[in-house]
């Protein structure tokens, strides 16, 4: 097994950061042409909607109005990006 990895940048309007992950990893993950940098979007993005969704549907003083409309905006976008819903593609609906 070898020890390749690739480092990735994040850049956002209030800095950067870099992200290195074995390439063996990503290239387990690849479906189709995608990029390195697809896959950690994709990755990104699942992790955020599995977060806001767990802190409005299952932690205390979670289900708030503005924690609502946030996981109501994340998970529009996770649609959009996948062209599933949230509880499409991890069968975990409420």
């Amino acid at each position: 097994m070898a020890n390749d990895t690739v480092t990735l940048t994040i850049d956002g309007p209030d800095g950067d950061d870099e992200v290195t992950l074995p390439t063996e990893m990503l290239d387990l993950m690849r479906e189709n042409d995608e990029s390195d940098a697809q896959i950690v979007g994709d990755l990104a993005l699942f992790s955020c909607a599995q977060r806001i969704h767990a802190t409005v549907h299952h932690a205390e003083g979670g289900d708030t109005e503005e924690y609502e409309e946030i996981e109501e905006q994340t998970m529009e976008l996770f649609e959009e990006r996948f062209g599933a819903s949230y509880a499409e593609l991890t069968g975990h609906q409420h």
